[in-house]
């Protein structure tokens, strides 16, 4: 009598999801595409998402009932099984201020600044090369002047805090 062979291997065993871990990913696309339904419109025409969950959002900020809202939200969790997780939360962390990218980006930008006050034309050749949109090089300049003047006199007109400002609507249009 052959041995029996079950029609799985041990392999298989160690890749197959316990149906609780299933239902906590679910969970977690449901949590993140609630996330979409809390943006603004501008912000959402940025996310890395079809059409169809793009259309699935727009459609939940009219509900209204609780329960309704509900099923929409389990709606838009299945809709974004087909979707890229990890680009849409990436996308997202560009607007979460608790965010470890977006404090990594405000600190970059706080040394460029600080370069640009400290180092001159140089490092202000440097930066217009890296910048990927036209900016207005002459107000930077003056901005940058101004932020000068401040640390000389040891002033605080809020110079620096414009060039920052100015340096962050350059690198990331936000809204």
């Amino acid at each position: 009598m052959p041995d029996y062979q079950p029609p799985y291997d041990d392999e298989d065993l160690d890749n197959v999801k316990s149906k609780s871990q299933v239902k906590r990913e679910m969970e977690a696309l449901q949590v993140l595409g609630q996330k979409l339904t809390e943006l603004k419109a501008k912000q959402l025409t940025n996310m890395p998402i079809s059409e169809d969950l793009r259309h699935a959002i727009n459609e939940a900020h009219n509900i209204t009932q609780r329960e309704a809202k509900r099923r929409h939200l389990q709606f838009i969790g299945k809709l974004m099984r087909d979707e890229d997780a990890e680009a849409i939360q990436y996308a997202l962390d560009e607007f979460d201020s608790s965010s470890q990218r977006f404090a990594q980006e405000l600190h970059q930008l706080e040394s460029w600044r600080d370069k640009l006050i400290k180092e001159g034309n140089d490092t202000l050749n440097e930066f217009i090369k890296e910048q990927t949109i036209t900016i207005d090089v002459q107000h930077l300049r003056q901005l940058i002047r101004n932020a000068k003047k401040d640390l000389e006199k040891q002033k605080s007109t809020g110079s620096a805090k414009k060039l920052f400002q100015f340096l962050r609507t350059i690198q990331q249009p936000r809204t």
